[in-house]
């Protein structure tokens, strides 16, 4: 974080200093809200959770070198207390990024958020230095955290921001306001919480309607081939950039197509010209992520040149998603078990299908949690999805959901033993060791609620597989 002051941090959220011999001290180091994490200057931010209350820590913190403890009571420590530490936080977040002067671009969508958030930072990261939302800490504690981690030296701050509700973005927006703001799609991840598309539809472009009109230098990009994400141009001031596969897009791809092993490669479009992208990363459906990363690249200033460089040589910065190993046997082990929802099992399942042409492919699938009256029919498609793609086997890992994945892949014409539906984790381990063969495909993919990735993890363990991409 930028220094400030014990005493500054007081004024901005206004909030009491307790125990501070001296309110000149600067916080130096990271705001972190895990003890683990505190270095010498820190400010530790003390939440009460459910099962731990983060002011049980506040002595040991200060011993390991914190400036402080941001505290909603007194814990004989110096400590700024304050009514509500989360208000707080989101306060002072708002207070450094109006102190730094960085160009802040948003992001949010249903699918694609955390993939496009790295792909975006490694190409800005190539201009000038940039911090951007580590994982997907994309809500009111994540998202104000990765603010305070910007410097003086910070000139692009990229943020993800993610809703479970109608205002939550708009919240988000509030503590970090950007100007450069990007729509990914709208999707049916959540619906079961938000109640359908529209007004999914509806949160996500709050985005927009926070972003500075197109004179201060607002710039709205969306996503040209979503209808819905398309139609938000209206709701915004901000000069509007289009990007997709349409020939109406002012960034977009043409000539897609995939290496043998699964990789997207295209011609890049820009209004300042193109340039040839050959991705490191798996599945055609990174090549919207893509071309949205070079969207938000152009409008701040990169060449097309610049662009496909830097997107021909990124990769994944996040555990668990399309994360390839391959196994000294032949066995490629593909972990995208961080989350899962229509959108990306889809986008996952056909990745699966072009990487293992000619060879016997795997999807271990678990529940796609939070959609609702939607459950059923959704994970009857993704079976079916799984038949038509010519999927090798189905391994349907989990519950009740779990069995809507097999029937819809019976009920397209998986019989025998081309699909299975397995009780938990270890089942589907065991299963997968006594019968997986050299060269064969192996997806792994659930809501992160599940835990899958322990599959994954228990498929490469030992083995000694280099990952392909990270």
């Amino acid at each position: 974080m930028i220094a400030l002051s014990l005493a500054e941090i007081a004024s901005v959220v206004g909030g009491q200093t307790h125990d501070i011999p001296d309110p000149s001290v600067q916080v130096t180091g990271r705001v972190v809200r895990d003890s683990r994490e505190v270095e010498p200057g820190s400010l530790f931010v003390a939440f009460v959770g459910e099962r731990v209350d983060g002011h049980d820590f506040a002595a040991s913190v200060v011993e390991a070198g914190a400036a402080a403890v941001l505290a909603s009571r007194p814990v004989g420590v110096p400590a700024i207390v304050v009514d509500d530490v989360q208000a707080a936080l989101g306060a002072l977040a708002r207070h450094v990024v109006e102190r730094l002067g960085a160009t802040l671009v948003a992001l949010t969508g249903s699918a694609g958020k955390t993939s496009t958030k790295d792909l975006i930072a490694q190409v800005l990261q190539r201009k000038a230095p940039t911090v951007y939302t580590p994982g997907s800490l994309n809500n009111e504690i994540g998202l104000p955290l990765t603010a305070l981690s910007a410097t003086e030296e910070t000139r692009f701050l990229v943020l993800e921001m993610g809703a479970r509700g109608i205002g939550h973005i708009r919240y988000l927006t509030d503590l970090t306001p950007p100007k450069v703001g990007l729509v990914l799609n709208v999707g049916t991840a959540h619906i079961g919480e938000f109640g359908g598309r529209e007004q999914i539809a509806r949160a996500k472009g709050e985005l927009v309607e926070s972003l500075p009109p197109a004179e201060a230098g607002g710039v709205a990009i969306l996503n040209a081939d979503d209808p819905l994400v398309r139609a938000m141009a209206s709701r915004t001031k901000a000069r509007v950039i289009l990007f997709g596969e349409s020939g109406e897009a002012d960034v977009r791809a043409e000539n897609v197509t995939l290496t043998e092993s699964g990789q997207p490669v295209f011609r890049l479009h820009t209004p300042s010209g193109c340039s040839d992208v050959t991705m490191r990363l798996y599945g055609e459906h990174h090549v919207s992520n893509a071309l949205a990363a070079a969207a938000v690249a152009h409008e701040l200033g990169m060449s097309a040149d610049e662009i496909a460089t830097a997107l021909s040589e990124a990769g994944s910065l996040s555990r668990w998603r399309m994360e390839v190993t391959e196994r000294p046997d032949g066995v490629t082990v593909v972990n995208d078990a961080y989350n899962a929802n229509p959108e990306s099992m889809r986008a996952a399942l056909r990745a699966l299908a072009a990487m293992g042409k000619g060879r016997r492919t795997w999807a271990v699938l678990g529940q796609m949690a939070e959609l609702g009256d939607e459950a059923l029919a959704e994970h009857d498609a993704v079976g079916r999805l799984a038949v038509r793609l010519n999927v090798g086997k189905l391994v349907a890992v989990g519950g009740r959901e779990a069995s809507w994945l097999q029937l819809g892949a019976y009920n397209e014409g998986s019989w025998g033993e081309e699909s299975v539906h397995v009780s938990d984790t270890q089942a589907a381990i065991d299963l997968l060791r006594s019968q997986l063969r050299p060269g064969d495909v192996v997806l792994v993919k659930a809501s992160r609620s599940v835990g899958l990735e322990r599959v994954a993890e228990a498929l490469v363990e030992g083995t000694e597989g280099e990952v392909a991409v990270r």
